[in-house]
């Protein structure tokens, strides 16, 4: 007997994983950019996080194995953590003792699906999270459309 096979790719992956932590903001849009020039970007998180992922204002990895590594992040508003990473082409989780982000992206012709996902780890956020989902998903979405886009 053969069992049916269910594949998932990153950006259904990443709303799966979203549904785990209650009130996490998750946005999806189609980026008007090649895959390959989306990861070249993000897939180098020490200069391509600044500036478009809200409140970073640097993230330097400290150590790396692989697909896996720790980094630690500094917030424009003084906060800092320090994070466990997996990054690989179109794939990037990072989870800290309070935070849990993620991005990914599949092509999709000559541009790019692509998710974002961030959610904290405190109690209340199923109650806060829906607020907090409505102000700043359209304003996270609209920083890497923008960075995506070409001139006009």
């Amino acid at each position: 007997m053969t069992w049916p096979v269910g594949e998932l790719d990153d950006v259904r992956r990443l709303r799966a994983l979203a549904a785990a932590f209650p009130g996490a903001l998750v946005e999806e849009a189609v980026l008007p950019a090649a895959f390959e020039d989306v990861w070249t970007v993000l897939g180098d998180p020490e200069r391509g996080f600044p500036g478009l992922v809200p409140d970073v204002r640097s993230l330097r990895v400290t150590e790396r194995e692989g697909e896996r590594m720790r980094a630690l992040v500094r917030g424009r508003s003084g906060l800092r953590g320090r994070f466990d990473m997996v990054l690989r082409p179109g794939w990037c989780l990072m989870q800290s003792r309070l935070l849990v982000f993620g991005m990914a992206a599949v092509p999709a012709g000559d541009a790019t699906r692509f998710a974002y996902m961030a959610g904290v780890r405190a109690p209340g956020m199923r109650i806060a999270g829906p607020p907090l989902r409505r102000l700043l998903g359209p304003v996270v979405l609209r920083r890497f459309v923008r960075r995506f886009t070409p001139p006009e």
